[in-house]
């Protein structure tokens, strides 16, 4: 049975040597993915172009305005001279936000220890709009308390002081978040796609007819086609993991040797799912579409982009259908938070119970269609 599982998978291998474009697919698209989604897939948001129109034009509004610069969310880089000048800078995408310093601001400000300004913001797209709103509230708060203190001459203000903490990710870097995700999303797509290809192009080329009348088992050759498959996206998985770690510079908290013993059973579970889509199509396309028919929806329902407690509860419900849900988890807490095994009994239970059903279905489905 080994001797004929190993000629299988020494077939597989050969076939994946001797041709450049599945070369390329293992080798390269994962480097290709982590790069662009490493950076472009980022909530990070920082140096917004500002717009500062004062009508003040005294010491206090540019303290006002160095004040905003300080900060490493803000470039104020335009001047316009009136509100019309103001919203043709945004209206253009020019600015994100826009200042504005009422005539009078710094004599009130001497006066009566407050004045206004307006702060607007392009609410176009909601990330940006947040994190500048948030920004631009801080930064008025810490002039206040400037101010307080210097009226008190110097004294300490007293009262309410929250010290904020954030754990595991203290700087709050999106890439601590991401690239730990595109470890799950880069080995599911690989091993499904390349796994649901593999034995569809048996089928298109006619060798699978000749593989069927040898004696064979399904098992064996399920076996014998996924087995250089793992071994590529164990590669993968060192890939991805030593450019996150080294171009990246996320920290690795937690063991490796656990992320990698997890990300196995993971990977099983996207090989059964593959192997389920092979034998459902009878064309590489078909293969294609299906492929990327289940592992579009498991991106966005798997909290891969967006956090599952903002969805509906109906879509909360049908995540938990998604394998790649429960491998966030556990690539997350490994990575980020440094977790053991003890802490991510949920989601390794439900990778346990997903792993030996995809493929004991996709055995039995080539075990019919052998038969057949």
């Amino acid at each position: 049975m080994l001797t004929r599982t190993l000629s299988i998978a020494r077939k597989e291998f050969l076939h994946i040597i001797r041709d450049p474009r599945t070369l390329a697919t293992m080798f390269l698209i994962p480097i290709m993915q982590l790069m662009l989604l490493g950076y472009a897939a980022t909530n990070d948001v920082g140096h917004v172009i500002m717009a500062v129109l004062d009508w003040d034009r005294t010491p206090e509004s540019r303290a006002l305005i160095d004040a905003y610069r300080a900060t490493d969310y803000f470039i104020p880089r335009y001047y316009p001279q009136s509100e019309e000048e103001l919203r043709d800078l945004m209206d253009r995408g020019k600015v994100r936000v826009g200042l504005i310093i009422p005539p009078g601001y710094g004599r009130d400000l001497a006066r009566n220890g407050t004045a206004q300004v307006g702060f607007v913001v392009d609410g176009s797209d909601p990330t940006v709009a947040n994190t500048a709103y948030a920004a631009a509230q801080s930064v008025g708060q810490s002039i206040a308390l400037e101010m307080i203190q210097h009226r008190l001459g110097g004294q300490a203000v007293h009262g309410p002081e929250v010290r904020a903490r954030v754990w595991y990710n203290p700087e709050l870097k999106s890439t601590n978040f991401m690239i730990p995700g595109l470890i799950g999303m880069i080995l599911q797509t690989l091993a499904m796609l390349l796994t649901a290809l593999a034995l569809v192009r048996e089928r298109e080329k006619g060798t699978i007819e000749q593989l069927i009348v040898t004696p064979l088992r399904a098992s064996e050759l399920i076996v014998g086609k996924i087995l250089p498959y793992v071994l590529v996206a164990f590669f993968d998985l060192g890939e991805v993991l030593l450019i996150g770690t080294l171009w990246f510079k996320v920290p690795i908290n937690g063991s490796v040797l656990l992320l990698v013993e997890l990300s196995l059973l993971f990977l099983v579970t996207a090989l059964g799912i593959g192997l389920m889509i092979s034998s459902a199509a009878q064309t590489q396309q078909e293969a294609m579409f299906l492929s990327f028919f289940t592992i579009v929806p498991s991106l966005f329902l798997s909290g891969f982009f967006y956090p599952l407690d903002a969805m509906p509860a109906f879509l909360q419900m049908v995540s938990y259908a998604i394998p790649l849900r429960y491998f966030l988890i556990i690539a997350r807490s490994v990575i980020i938070k440094g977790v053991g095994i003890e802490a991510l009994r949920e989601p390794v239970l439900a990778l346990c119970l997903f792993a030996p059903v995809t493929l004991t279905l996709a055995v039995l489905r080539m075990r019919k269609q052998t038969v057949a």
